[in-house]
């Protein structure tokens, strides 16, 4: 299937990823930023304002799918408190019409509901936390971009998407004509993405740079970590010959699917596994050999064999 790839990054999308992390705790357990990160700031509200937050943890999830479109349609909104505003002040009307060229059946009534809600936390959200980490993210949200773009000129458009994502392979049943791949720094080491009508939205991981060298590199440990339990390493090797769904590996591995799940999401962050998108929350799994390679070379630059 024939698509274009654009590269796009925002210091927008890192203060909803980051906002969207907190507020709902989804995969808190797999991401970096971990349990440590939401306690902190959670100490830095105070009890009203948490109790906001709370409330937003209710909200419908699909709510982020219309926000996150927001953000792809911001125009030269680019900074992070032109968006917030330029947002709350647009008509209901104006940004219903944005919106459902992404989501069709979306509604006016939810577009209002949506921007009532959501932009008053974000600016919240902004002025207690996002902020302070503006100003160091910037920079490495420039150069991925810069680096994407350039390998987007001398790569298979697949293969960059492969590579940006660390596995992520687009089998896709509904038509999609344009794939938007984005940096996050918050979502790392995990790959979100959505289905829109004509796009599919990819947030990938950046790594922030580590600066101690006698530490092992947070890739290497992510693989040793991955590679520690022989269900992994059999589970590996069961989708070495083929794509498996999940219900194949529950039916041939004979393992809970609460385990399957977690062992999945330990080799997928370690970049051991590739996922087969079909549709949203579709997939089916392979193994990808480059991650594999990957275990030798940072092992042996490491120890420096």
């Amino acid at each position: 299937m024939a698509y274009d790839v654009k590269v796009d990054y925002s210091l927008v999308y890192e203060l909803l990823s980051s906002f969207m992390i907190y507020t709902t705790r989804k995969w808190v357990n797999n991401l970096d930023v971990g349990a440590e990160w939401i306690e902190e700031i959670q100490n830095r509200f105070n009890p009203e304002v948490r109790q906001r937050f709370a409330e937003a943890a209710g909200y419908p999830f699909s709510d982020y799918d219309v926000l996150y479109v927001w953000v792809l349609e911001r125009g030269k909104a680019d900074d992070v408190l032109s968006f917030l505003n330029e947002t709350a002040e647009a008509e209901a009307n104006a940004l219903w019409q944005k919106t459902k060229s992404y989501i069709p059946d979306v509604t006016c009534e939810a577009i209002v509901r949506i921007r009532d809600n959501y932009i008053p936390l974000l600016k919240t959200w902004h002025q207690v936390y996002f902020r302070d980490v503006e100003p160091q993210l910037l920079p490495l949200l420039e150069e991925d971009a810069a680096e994407k773009n350039a390998l987007l000129k001398k790569m298979d458009t697949d293969a960059l998407i492969e590579y940006a994502s660390g596995g992520l392979v687009l089998e896709p049943q509904r038509p999609v004509s344009q794939v938007v791949l984005t940096p996050s720094t918050h979502f790392r080491p995990i790959n979100t993405y959505v289905f829109y009508r004509d796009v599919l939205f990819i947030q990938y991981p950046l790594d922030i740079p580590e600066v101690d060298e006698d530490e092992p590199p947070v890739v290497l440990k992510r693989l040793t970590r991955a590679l520690a339990k022989p269900e992994r390493l059999r589970l590996l090797r069961y989708v070495a010959d083929e794509p498996k769904s999940i219900y194949e590996m529950l039916h041939d591995l004979n393992e809970s699917k609460e385990d399957l799940m977690h062992d999945l999401m330990r080799l997928r962050v370690a970049g051991l596994l590739r996922i087969h998108l079909v549709d949203q929350d579709i997939e089916k799994f392979s193994i990808r050999p480059d991650g594999a390679a990957e275990l030798q070379i940072f092992l042996e630059s490491y120890i420096r064999l």
